[in-house]
């Protein structure tokens, strides 16, 4: 089974509905606009899930396609695209072997840690490749990651979360394994549906994704053609990454072939 298949993808929104994805969106355009990159640049959103950051990046004038190699996922983002009239591009690609029509554009996106999904450096560096392929000279990537520290130090090894939709309650099981020679998280979810007392229906999904130290990303970022211009703390810029730092949030310039 992949990511975010099926029903799990239905219920997506639901589990992140109090992410802040304006916000984020805002941050991340205000790094590229550091880096000489405004609207009407486009925009390429990698792991595009159901859309939201592609609408608010929509919002604020880019031209931006998306991509997402989950179908469900995509038919989510196309569903949210079509009832707010986006003209939104959304495509079923692997960031691993993308090909995009059209002229090369300005700038990338990765965020939500999906660059961990690659796990490994060989498929992260093709994907890094690729991106590259489809980026101008000067254009610019921001990538979100797991951070090792604060995975090693602090994750929870089972999670249980709860939520009301109407008649309906949604509980999610999750169990945290790592693995850390490879730097990897396996994720155990069970998902259970449950309708006026009764279960309606289970699902067992387990995803796999890797957390990074920053000297990693910076490496592999350089051996595909990059420059790192800089590290943060999350979507701030007030603190610096400490072992406390979930999420990093990396953004690199294309500097070479």
């Amino acid at each position: 089974m992949q990511a975010y298949d099926g029903k799990h993808a239905a219920l997506y929104d639901c589990f992140y509905a109090d992410k802040p994805y304006d916000k984020e969106a805002a941050f991340v355009a205000e790094c590229l606009k550091d880096a000489g990159i405004s609207p009407p640049a486009r925009l390429l959103e990698l792991a595009c899930g159901t859309g939201r950051h592609a609408l608010a990046f929509e919002r604020m004038g880019f031209e931006v396609v998306g991509v997402d190699s989950s179908s469900s996922m995509l038919a989510c983002a196309r569903a949210r695209c079509e009832s707010a009239d986006s003209k939104v591009v959304l495509q079923h690609q692997d960031m691993s072997n993308l090909e995009l029509p059209g002229p090369q554009l300005d700038a990338a996106t990765c965020l939500f840690d999906s660059i961990g999904y690659l796990q490994t450096n060989d498929a992260i560096g093709k994907a890094l490749l690729a991106i590259g392929r489809h980026l101008r000279f000067g254009g610019a990537l921001v990538l979100e990651f797991w951070h090792a520290a604060a995975m090693l130090r602090c994750h929870e090894p089972v999670r249980v979360r709860r939520w009301a939709i109407a008649d309906r309650e949604i509980i999610r099981i999750s169990e945290t394994k790592l693995e850390p020679v490879r730097h990897l998280a396996h994720v155990a979810y069970d998902i259970l549906d449950i309708q006026n007392g009764e279960l309606v229906y289970r699902i067992r999904e387990t995803q796999t994704n890797r957390y990074f130290l920053a000297q990693e990303v910076e490496a592999l970022l350089h051996q595909a053609g990059f420059e790192l211009l800089r590290h943060y703390d999350g979507f701030s810029k007030e603190s610096e990454i400490g072992l406390d730092t979930w999420h990093v949030v990396t953004i690199a310039r294309r500097s070479h072939p």
